[in-house]
Formats: structure tokens, sequence, C-alpha cells
């Protein structure tokens, strides 16, 4: 899979947390950080003191996420002169692990993560459209590309990456923060591994933002968000039949 995203995406993901200083927030931010791929497989991480003054909270609150981190087995620390923190992705989960997830959720809670994520990712594949400079667009061709021959966690990564890099080209620092709530919550769900295997319709609403016009951008985005709701309402409800 293609390594880095845009600099929009990533710089979102090191936002400050604000009034939220704890070291779970921190280790959390971090982890969705791994699990999007928007910190690739052995990359470094910033030091302590340059984590501690990207999130806006203590150097001791950052040692303490990175040490659940390590627990989690997401970062391993390497010592000496090349030493520091190293990503470390995690592998592929058991093949029946999504089911628990999705059993734990209500259909009336898929359905408004997907209301939400409809609102969200149309907007702003809408000023995608309107915004994207000619970096972006490649980007964009690049992550949908990754969809091709994606299964697996890699399928879920590609179609996550997919929709981060699309609202980071919305130039919306807003946007792509709500998109990174959104797939760090419930919203992760909707890009399961179900069968289907969407790769036209990335390149459909790419080629849409690449021509400049939104309002398809808007429509092909909502399809295509749609679909994956309905693949999983059915799954969700299989899962439940006696």
């Amino acid at each position: 899979m293609r390594k880095g995203m845009s600099h929009s995406a990533r710089s979102a993901m090191f936002a400050p947390l604000g009034q939220v200083g704890r070291a779970e927030a921190v280790a959390a931010r971090l982890a969705d950080a791994i699990t999007l791929g928007l910190l690739a497989d052995s990359e470094q991480l910033p030091s302590e003191a340059d984590l501690s003054a990207q999130f806006g909270v203590s150097t001791v609150t950052v040692r303490e996420a990175l040490v659940a981190l390590r627990q989690q087995g997401l970062v391993e620390t390497r010592r000496g002169r090349s030493g520091g923190s190293f990503v470390r992705a995690p592998a592929n989960p058991p093949p029946d692990e999504w089911r628990s997830r999705l059993r734990e959720v209500s259909l009336s809670d898929l359905r408004d993560v997907g209301d939400h994520y409809l609102a969200i990712a149309g907007a702003a594949a809408k000023l995608a459209a309107e915004r994207s400079s000619p970096e972006d667009i490649e980007r964009l061709r690049l992550a949908a590309d990754d969809l091709r021959t994606a299964h697996g966690i890699d399928f879920t990564r590609a179609e996550r990456q997919f929709h981060l890099e699309v609202a980071a080209a919305a130039q919306s620092p807003r946007l792509t923060h709500e998109e990174l709530q959104l797939q760090t919550e419930r919203g992760g769900l909707l890009w399961l591994p179900l069968g289907a295997h969407p790769h036209e319709e990335h390149v459909a609403i790419t080629a849409a933002i690449a021509a400049a016009d939104g309002e398809l951008a808007r429509k092909l985005t909502e399809e295509h968000i749609l679909g994956a709701l309905d693949r999983l309402a059915d799954v969700h409800l299989d899962l439940l039949a006696p």
C-alpha cells in the first residue's frame, strides 16, 4: 500500500487536544494515526518534546501514552544514537473480529452515523472539487488505486484513507477533523470488508473532483456511502437473526 498521507491529514491528527490532557487521549490519537495509515509501519515518531508541543500536553503525559502504545504493540522503542519510538502497524485481525464489533451496535446507531457521514463526506467532496490542487488530485488518484487489490484490513484502510484525503483536499481543517472523528468512532464500521470492492466508485469520485464538478462529486460520494450503509445493514440483520 502507498506510504504517506497529505500534510493536511497528518496535521489534523497531530492537532492540539485542547483541554483534554490525559495520556489516554494522546494514546488514542496516535493509535488512530497508526491504524488509519497516517503513520507508516517502521516510521519514527517525533520526539517526546515535539509530541508534547504538538498535542499541547506535558512530556510526562506523552511518555505515559507511549507506554500504553507499547503495551498494545503499536509502538516499539529503540535505544542508542539512532533510537526513538517507531510505529508497528497492527497485524490483520482475526477474520471474524468485525462480526463481534458489528453485533455491539444497533441498526439505529448505524443509520445515525451514516447520516452524519453523508453530511460530512458529501460536503468535503463538493469543496474538494472547488478547492483541490493538482497535488491533491494526484494523491486522490493514488488513494483510489490503493483499493484495486486491497483485501481484509488493507481494504478498510484504503477506504478510510481515501475519504480522509478527500476531506484534506477540501482545504477545511474542521471537515478533516470531523472525518477523523467519524472514522475513529463508529464510522470505521462503514468500511468493513463485506465483499464489495468499489474501486470504480473511488475512481469516479476522483474524476468528478478533478473536473471541478462539485455537485457530481457530492452525489457520487453520497451514493458510495449509501451503498456501504445498505450492505452493512443487511449483514447486521443477518448476524442478529436467530
